[in-house]
């Protein structure tokens, strides 16, 4: 008779730690899915079956984010994964419910219908699995063309967009009535690896073990946007933090639209967008960005951006904005940019639009700078 609590006597609830709910007993399991199940949880070493806590599966867990950083390095203690440049996706699976949310809980599941179908019927386990929904052009990850996706919400709309997406999933947070986020992140990969069945669109996200400076050089030499270096003892936290680093091989953040300018000559819809980020509740002026839309995108925005048209400048302090034709809108769309540089003066250098984000609020973005 198996275990009720892997690496636990009788059939006992855990103990309630400080701030934490009460924990439940190991849910029952029917047929072949309960031996599965012990499987998985009896190949972990005893020191991380003793950190699994059983709670039932939650409504939502607030993704993990990594902190820039220049440094490049290679540690026993860390892995490398690649960046992928596409739209943050958290698939909460129990029994046949699929739920697909995105990092400010938006309902993926209208967008990115072949994800909830393979979840649906490619699992032994209930599981909560963290991952990017990424496009392909030309063997690189676009968020450009993911764009096409981002804004259907009707599944058979989305099968219709002609857009191949992809769902790479790097970890592991909820497994079949069990929190796993305190485990070591290489026992989460582990668990993860057998837990889902991968087939298209859903991919196990490898990882390397060595060598990291050798394969950011690589990374940005096949033109991917970089890599994301993980502590391989660390466990999974709600916030940013330094167990998780970005290796960017470009210069890329969200910024928010404060204003366009109208076009001119025979171009339609914009001229360029007024950007910034917030700090200290302010919203700072970074710049303009020209590029990188092409003529539909430029008829959308201005239909979008007309619908919040204000009188005032949403941007703070005294610097002046020399540029004609200019229309205020209220701050509440998220562009995402990719630039060179910023300036001693605090304005982006040689910016390159890439699209519109829809998870994450405008009064979450602040200037990105390195952590260490």
């Amino acid at each position: 008779m198996s275990s009720p609590v892997p690496g636990s006597m009788g059939n006992s609830r855990l103990p309630k730690g400080p701030g934490q709910p009460l924990a439940v007993p190991w849910p029952p399991y029917r047929g072949r899915a309960m031996s599965l199940r012990g499987t998985l949880f009896a190949d972990l070493p005893e020191r991380s079956r003793q950190l699994l806590r059983a709670c039932p599966q939650p409504e939502w867990i607030a993704p993990m984010l990594a902190t820039l950083t220049q440094r490049r390095f290679s540690d026993p203690d860390w892995i490398f994964e690649r960046k992928l440049d596409g739209e943050r996706c958290l698939a909460f699976c129990s029994g046949r419910r699929v739920r697909l949310l995105s990092r400010n809980r938006l309902r993926l599941g209208g967008t990115y219908p072949e994800i909830v179908d393979v979840l649906e019927s490619g699992r032994d386990h209930d599981v909560v699995i963290d991952g990017e929904v990424v496009a392909f052009e030309d063997g690189r990850t676009s968020f450009s063309r993911l764009q096409k996706r981002m804004g259907v919400t009707d599944p058979d709309a989305a099968r219709r967009s002609g857009v191949a997406i992809f769902y790479y999933v790097f970890d592991l947070l909820h497994l079949d009535g069990y929190e796993v986020t305190r485990l070591p992140l290489r026992d989460r990969k582990a668990l993860l690896r057998r837990a889902v069945r991968y087939r298209a669109p859903v991919r196990f996200t490898l990882h390397r073990n060595r060598e990291g400076e050798a394969y950011f050089a690589d990374a940005c030499r096949r033109g991917w946007e970089g890599l994301i270096a993980k502590r391989a003892g660390s466990s999974y936290a709600s916030r940013r933090s330094p167990d998780w680093l970005k290796f960017r091989c470009s210069n890329q953040q969200e910024l928010v639209v404060g204003g366009f300018t109208d076009p001119s000559g025979t171009r339609v819809g914009l001229g360029a967008l007024l950007l910034g980020y917030y700090e200290d509740n302010r919203l700072v002026y970074a710049g303009k960005v020209g590029t990188g839309f092409d003529v539909a995108t430029l008829r959308s925005l201005r239909q979008r951006l007309g619908e919040l048209e204000q009188a005032r400048s949403p941007f703070a302090g005294s610097r002046t904005i020399g540029e004609r034709g200019v229309h205020w809108v209220k701050p509440q769309l998220v562009a995402e940019v990719a630039f060179t540089e910023w300036t001693t003066d605090g304005l982006l250098r040689h910016p390159r639009y890439l699209g519109l984000r829809r998870d994450k609020p405008a009064r979450e973005v602040v200037r990105e700078r390195t952590g260490r």
